[in-house]
């Protein structure tokens, strides 16, 4: 089995505040990079109890880096945060994509709820369909024939996923009460939920379907009041209001996924 694992440090338990996740000194944040890194490694535990010579891919989706390193799960591979383009190096020799410490998309209630950055979107749509950071991502997984089987967030992440992939497999580790607030499971118990759930999700590989539809696909993004959009006129997007660009292609990695 070989498996994908895209991650994010607004998802893990105990993580509810945006001040945990940016704008930190060093060794505080470390401190939050631990419960993801717990969490991805009990996912990766999960994964190699259904099989025990799984390969394991996993790409640390965080801006600034969500992972530490040297306490990464020793029977798996990292592609540590940096310059990297769509795929992530993911392709169709993948089994199945999973997500862990995933959030919702913006615009909902979920905690720490944003599409791609906080600061600056307001929305995606891809023909017209609104989506956030799984919803992109499983899309592009879908161009390939790889179906996402699994994600571990709060409760508003794992429902957003279930309205696109009806049975996949989710943990939810926290429920959220605001963008900021949150009732959280324990770290331990949060991880052997992880674990036990991603063990289900590769025992149900070939019941789950891609999600998937027909291209070309037409990207809409439009940014928060007062962002300018001249960087993204300047990459060849097209214009459509003073908040909104647009952009056509037949391979959904050369938009913003």
């Amino acid at each position: 089995m070989k498996i994908h694992m895209i991650t994010d440090l607004e998802g893990p338990a105990l993580i509810s505040r945006f001040n945990q996740t940016r704008d930190v000194t060093p060794e505080d944040k470390i401190r939050w990079m631990r419960l993801l890194t717990g969490e991805v490694n009990a996912c990766i535990d999960g994964i190699l109890d259904f099989d025990c010579d799984a390969e394991v891919i996993v790409w640390d989706g965080h801006g600034s880096g969500g992972i530490v390193e040297e306490e990464f799960h020793r029977d798996a591979k990292l592609i540590a945060r940096g310059p990297i383009r769509p795929p992530y190096s993911l392709d169709e020799t993948f089994d199945a994509l999973m997500f862990v410490g995933q959030h919702a998309r913006a615009g909902t209630d979920g905690v720490l709820c944003h599409t791609y950055s906080s600061k600056s979107i307001e929305y995606y749509k891809i023909n017209g369909v609104e989506l956030g950071e799984f919803g992109c991502r499983a899309l592009m997984a879908g161009t390939m024939g790889v179906p996402t089987i699994f994600i571990a967030g709060d409760d508003v992440a794992v429902e957003e996923a279930r309205e696109l992939v009806p049975n996949i497999v989710g943990a939810a580790v926290k429920q959220a009460l605001g963008r900021e607030l949150a009732i959280h499971l324990s770290h331990a118990a949060a991880c052997e939920l992880i674990r036990e759930r991603a063990t289900e999700a590769c025992e149900r590989v070939g019941e789950i379907e891609p999600y998937f539809f027909e291209g070309p696909y037409t990207q809409e993004i439009r940014y928060l009041e007062g962002v300018g959009i001249q960087s993204s006129l300047d990459a060849g997007w097209e214009f459509v209001d003073n908040r909104t660009v647009r952009k056509t292609s037949d391979d959904i990695c050369e938009l913003r996924v």
